[in-house]
């Protein structure tokens, strides 16, 4: 009986290797340019290994809701790399990741380079550039920084999750996720405690 345990123990850790491995190797894109699907082939492979931080990743940089990456990783069994790029291409032109993700879900046959032209970006244009220095900041936060069109391969294996861009190791997120970061307008929420001071010292603003 033992045994049988055993065996269908190391069974089932192999299926699960295997799985992974599978969806890593299986993953292609074309988005007309080399440099970003071979990026994407690669954080691909980071969000199967590193569910958690990749996540983070996407709602922390990209502005996506947490139950919205969740859905299309758990429920509608979207790949990693699909999934962050809906989001960073949402996130450069200023849309919800969930429109460009029913965009590509509705005609998903002519792959990424048509969803992106439907949305006027090409190779070469702001938008395009602005999706490549987020996936800049994204190795960054990992622990692996990039320079853009520099051909490099990064074996994630090698390296664990990495790190945020404080430089500290990821915490695993219990309940106290980051999901209200402001994103750009100046209105962040990182001054508490300073009221308190001014309360101290008769300071305070009224």
């Amino acid at each position: 009986m033992r045994h049988s345990l055993l065996a269908l123990t190391a069974a089932v850790a192999v299926g699960l290797v295997s799985t992974a491995g599978a969806q890593t190797i299986s993953f292609r894109v074309s988005t007309g340019d080399g440099w970003v699907d071979n990026r994407l082939v690669e954080v691909n492979d980071y969000g199967v290994r590193y569910r958690e931080p990749f996540v983070n990743e996407i709602v922390t940089s990209y502005g996506a809701p947490r139950p919205y990456v969740n859905e299309l990783l758990v429920t509608r069994h979207w790949s990693p790399g699909d999934v962050y790029y809906a989001c960073a291409m949402a996130h450069s032109i200023g849309r919800p990741c969930a429109e460009v993700a029913d965009r590509y879900d509705h005609d998903r046959g002519h792959g990424w380079g048509a969803v992106a032209r439907s949305y006027g970006i090409k190779p070469g244009s702001p938008q395009f550039f602005a999706l490549k220095r987020g996936v800049v900041g994204s190795y960054g936060h990992w622990g692996h920084p990039i320079a853009i069109d520099r051909e490099e391969h990064v074996r994630w294996e090698d390296r664990g999750e990495g790190k945020h861009e404080h430089g500290h190791e990821f915490k695993h997120d219990h309940g106290h996720g980051h999901d209200n970061h402001d994103h750009g307008n100046g209105h962040g929420k990182g001054d508490h405690g300073h009221k308190d001071k001014d309360k101290e010292h008769g300071h305070g603003h009224k």
